[in-house]
């Protein structure tokens, strides 16, 4: 085997067992931890200027790890995606790799411009080190059956959201009508009575504004009930599809031929 195959089989988990891949694995992934404890640590004034050299020289080790790791994924795009004529692109631009990048940009930025102005923005920027989360999604196979069930029910999830948009329109729209005459200051528009309807059909009811009516009130009564079964509906699309997909990862652990051991999926016969 040569050193780009095995490097590819221990950074893409193709051999389930291998030493190797998961030590590599748990090493992406205390490094993952790592950071994201040094961005909420950098958020405590003190004790960033006390351990600034700490904080610093692990977010330096972080980079250079993951900037690494980015580096041997295009190297190794070709067997990730051997029948692409252009495999190195493709991984460029998937998902994961675009998130490998947003996980080191912010370090490098700062060397490409001296800038005042642009220093004082990477501050804001560097707030992209939170994308380095999402890496794990790589290394977590629970996260892996969460992306699976939302890409398999995206259709669905965009129908109900439409729906909800369509209810809380048409309930800013009847409680601007019923409550601005008596209310103009908190119902003083269709877009700010939308506020209401967003905390009324999420359930959440801050309080902050409500109607003082009888029609208002009926009708605030009336969309707090629905707003229960609209809230209901994503998820008990995403509850479905959870059940399709544990139930699909259990065939394939019982006939692992049958089914790819990357992504669950039957294979053809």
């Amino acid at each position: 085997m040569s050193v780009k195959s095995r490097t590819f089989e221990i950074i893409s988990r193709g051999s389930d067992g291998d030493r190797a891949s998961k030590l590599f694995d748990g090493v992406i992934m205390a490094l993952i931890a790592v950071s994201i404890v040094s961005i909420i640590l950098e958020s405590f004034d003190g004790f960033a200027a006390q351990y600034y050299g700490i904080l610093h020289g692990l977010e330096v080790l972080c980079v250079i790890v993951f900037s690494i790791e980015y580096a041997l994924r295009i190297w190794t795009a070709d067997l990730l995606y051997p029948e692409s004529k252009h495999p190195r692109l493709k991984y460029v631009f998937s998902f994961l790799a675009i998130v490998d990048l947003l996980a080191i940009l912010p370090f490098y930025l700062p060397f490409v411009s001296a800038d005042l102005r642009f220093l004082r923005m990477m501050r804001l920027f560097r707030l992209v080190r939170l994308f380095r989360i999402f890496k794990l999604g790589r290394y977590l196979d629970a996260l892996n059956i969460i992306a699976d069930v939302i890409k398999g029910t995206l259709s669905q999830l965009v129908i109900s959201v439409i729906i909800c948009f369509f209810v809380m329109l048409f309930s800013s729209i009847v409680m601007y009508t019923v409550e601005n005459p008596v209310q103009p200051e908190q119902f003083p528009n269709v877009i700010a009575s939308l506020w209401w309807a967003i905390c009324t059909l999420t359930t959440v009811g801050y309080g902050d504004v409500y109607p003082i009516t009888a029609v208002g009130r009926v009708f605030a009564a009336i969309i707090s009930v629905v707003g229960i079964g609209i809230i209901a509906i994503p998820t008990g699309i995403i509850a479905a599809g959870f059940t399709s997909a544990i139930n699909r990862n259990s065939q394939a652990k019982d006939d692992p031929k049958k089914f790819c051991p990357y992504c669950g999926h039957k294979l053809d016969d």
